[in-house]
C-alpha cells in the first residue's frame, strides 16, 4: 500500500505529536516530517516533498497564509490543508483566494481530518462542511452578479453541486443519488465548465454565493 506522506507544521510540539499519533492510526497515512515555524515548514516541504502538509495559520517567523502563498508562487505540488482554530470568515476566504486545497478546524472530529487528507491527496478540495455558512455570509454580502451559469445547470447537476458543497466525494454522491461514480464524474466535469470553475472549492463557493444550496 502506497502511503500518504504528511508534514505537520505547527508551533506547538504537543499538538504535532498528538496529530502524528492520531493520523498514523490509519494504515495509509504516515508523518515523515514536522516543522515548528513557517520558514522551517517551507524548507522541509522542499526537502521532504510530502504529499500533504497540515498547516497551522498562527506560526512564528512566517504564518500559515504566507507559507501557502510562497508554496503557490514557487509552484510546489504539495497539497495544503489548513488546520486551525480560526473559524473567522476572513481567514477562510483569504486561504481560498490564495489557493488552499483544504480547510479544517482543530476541534473537528478525527474522521473529518482523515477524510480531508485523503480527499485533497486525490487532487480534490475539501472545506469542512459546517464552515459553509461562513462562506455564505461573506459571499452573500457581495453585490457582484455571478449567476450567469446557474440557468445552464440541469436539475441533476444542481443536485450534484449541492452535495459537493456539503463536502461529499464522487463515490458518496453516487451512493446518495443512486447513480454510477462515472456518471457523477461526468456531471462534475459539466458543472465546472458551465459555471467556469476549476475545482470543487471554487464550485462550492459559487454554489453558496448564488444560493444554490437552497434550490429545490
Amino acid at each position: 500500500m502506497e502511503k500518504i506522506n504528511i508534514l505537520i507544521a505547527d508551533d506547538h510540539s504537543m499538538v504535532r505529536e498528538g496529530l502524528k499519533q492520531l493520523i498514523e492510526l490509519e494504515e495509509d497515512i504516515e508523518v515523515i516530517a514536522q516543522a515548528g515555524n513557517g520558514t522551517e515548514a517551507v524548507d522541509k516541504i522542499q526537502q521532504y516533498n510530502p504529499d500533504v502538509v497540515l498547516l497551522d495559520i498562527n506560526m512564528p517567523i512566517m504564518n500559515g497564509l504566507e507559507v501557502l502563498k510562497q508554496l503557490n508562487e514557487n509552484k510546489i505540488k504539495t497539497k495544503v490543508l489548513i488546520l486551525t482554530i480560526h473559524n473567522e470568515i476572513e481567514y477562510l476566504h483569504k486561504a481560498i483566494e490564495i489557493g488552499v486545497q483544504g480547510y479544517v478546524l482543530k476541534d473537528s472530529e478525527a474522521d473529518v481530518l482523515i477524510k480531508a487528507i485523503r480527499t485533497i491527496n486525490k487532487g480534490e478540495s475539501y472545506i469542512q462542511p459546517n464552515l459553509a455558512s461562513l462562506l455564505f455570509k461573506r459571499m452573500n454580502s457581495s453585490t457582484e452578479d455571478k449567476t450567469f451559469g446557474v440557468s445552464k445547470l440541469t436539475k441533476r447537476e444542481i443536485e450534484v453541486l449541492k452535495l459537493i458543497t456539503e463536502g461529499m466525494l464522487n463515490k458518496e454522491i453516487a451512493h446518495r443519488l443512486c447513480i454510477s461514480e462515472k456518471t457523477v464524474k461526468n456531471h462534475v466535469s459539466n458543472i465546472f465548465k458551465k459555471i467556469n470553475v476549476s475545482d470543487r472549492t471554487q464550485a462550492a463557493v459559487y454554489a453558496i454565493r448564488n444560493n444554490i444550496v437552497n434550490i429545490f
